[in-house]
């Protein structure tokens, strides 16, 4: 089961999650603080990054048991 909670980074408060005893940050809050309106474009345009899909890959890789990196290759 997992376990909710929050944290305040200055005046943010950011939502957190506990499953499996590994913490997890909502990003979508995270993103609000650079643009309260339209958190979903700041998460788009990280996405959008050739280092963030890397990043994605190897932790893909070292933690998904299931994950197909010749599939992930089209990504």
């Amino acid at each position: 089961m997992a376990k909710q909670n929050e944290i305040k980074v200055k005046t943010a408060i950011i939502k957190t999650m506990r499953k499996n005893g590994i913490d997890f940050l909502c990003i979508t809050d995270i993103a609000r603080q650079k643009n309260s309106i339209d958190p979903n474009g700041v998460i788009a345009n990280w996405m959008r990054n050739r280092n963030t899909i890397e990043f994605l890959g190897i932790w893909e890789t070292l933690y998904n048991p299931n994950f197909n990196p010749l599939k992930f290759e089209g990504v």
